[in-house]
């Protein structure tokens, strides 16, 4: 019975992603459908058993807000070999493995438990993917116990110099796939009315913190990355809680900033490159700005194909990047300092591009990547990981 039903519900899939809103035909979807569902699934099982843990669950002593408020430590900042007890100092690429974490860690768990159980049950329609998924979305942000407040106040702070910085809002991509996960458990009738509207209202109060406090403002004209990562979290939240408004300003912005102050004529970040790891940063902001892409086009403005009057666009970002994911050897520039050997990984843009573009050499280089990596490293800057979820 259950191979009856994967493959029927594989069929349908199959049906929608033939059809789905910008009409693209590509070749290598068979294939891409019929590997992936096997993966997905096999990971899904895996987390079936697993148990919701929120940041309630622990709680450092140098946070400055309650067991209910997010917080972590700047990554790249370490104490003063000159003073150990003073203020920390800046080493930019390098992680410190002793800042606290365990936030961060639950937060990164929850982004890769939801979505791998919802795509799970997109194949397959197994109620206990569905029921597994919604009982961690209830822990983070609905039941008063375990539940996370909507914002990021003491996120990446620094000890002996701030409580939290706008900075630290780039910890919240990983709840961009988790937000996916939901609209997709709405659009299959699997969540209960109630439970959906809680979980919206977080996400409202999520985004409103997001677009009016003035770490949230910061944050979006901080002109690299982090802009690019505000807009990505702005978009998708937004798409969850219906606010047209905000998805016609990332648009937008996304036109009229992100691509004309952050992209090269050839395509390039120069800002990424500048980076002690230009590569990683690279690969994560064109992802960013190809999830911008993704989330926010319609059939009457479709970023994928924009360009601005000199030539900028996302197309060119891939042609840029590619040869360089394909065989990292020809990248000519600097390597990063850490974690060189662990790039690139599967990012479902270069999927989502090669969908977009019809461009199957794409397709064969991401098949060839690292669909779940480990390394804390690589999770961080790795927040969409479920292809399945974001084709219709």
């Amino acid at each position: 019975m259950n191979k009856i039903i994967i493959n029927s519900s594989f069929i349908l899939l199959l049906f929608f992603i033939n059809s789905f809103s910008f009409q693209h035909h590509n070749s290598f979807i068979k294939d891409f459908l019929k590997k992936e569902q096997l993966r997905v699934i096999k990971q899904a099982d895996k987390f079936l058993n697993e148990k919701p843990v929120t940041i309630t669950a622990f709680h450092c002593l140098r946070s400055k807000g309650n067991i209910h408020e997010y917080f972590s430590e700047g990554d790249y900042w370490w104490p003063n070999p000159d003073d150990p007890n003073g203020a920390y100092i800046r080493k930019d690429g390098f992680s410190n493995p002793n800042n606290f974490k365990k936030h961060r860690k639950a937060l990164r768990r929850l982004s890769v438990i939801v979505p791998a159980l919802v795509a799970a049950y997109k194949i397959t329609h197994k109620k206990i993917y569905a029921q597994k998924a919604i009982e961690h979305l209830r822990a983070w942000f609905v039941t008063p116990k375990t539940m996370m407040n909507p914002n990021l106040l003491y996120s990446q702070a620094i000890k002996g110099i701030t409580n939290g910085r706008s900075i630290g809002i780039i910890d919240g991509i990983h709840l961009v796939e988790v937000a996916k996960a939901i609209i997709v458990l709405q659009k299959m009738n699997s969540i209960n009315k109630i439970t959906l509207l809680k979980l919206k209202i977080w996400f409202n109060k999520f985004l409103i913190w997001l677009t009016t406090h003035n770490y949230g403002i910061k944050e979006r004209d901080h002109g690299n990355n982090h802009s690019t990562c505000w807009a990505m979290q702005v978009a998708m939240f937004s798409k969850l809680t219906s606010n047209n408004k905000n998805l016609t300003f990332v648009r937008n912005f996304y036109k009229n900033n992100l691509l004309p102050n952050q992209m090269d004529t050839n395509g390039s970040f120069p800002k990424e490159l500048a980076r002690t790891k230009p590569y990683a940063y690279s690969i994560f902001n064109l992802d960013a700005m190809a999830m911008v892409c993704e989330i926010t086009s319609t059939k009457n403005d479709d970023l994928w194909e924009y360009t601005t009057p000199n030539g900028k666009g996302i197309k060119k970002a891939f042609a840029f990047l590619f040869p360089f994911i394909k065989d990292k050897n020809k990248w000519p520039y600097k390597k990063d300092i850490m974690y060189w050997k662990d790039w690139p990984v599967r990012q479902p843009s270069l999927l989502l591009a090669a969908v977009h573009f019809n461009k199957p050499e794409y397709y064969e280089v991401w098949e060839t990547l690292n669909p779940e990596p480990q390394k804390d490293e690589i999770i961080r800057n790795f927040p969409i990981r479920q292809p399945l979820l974001w084709i219709e």
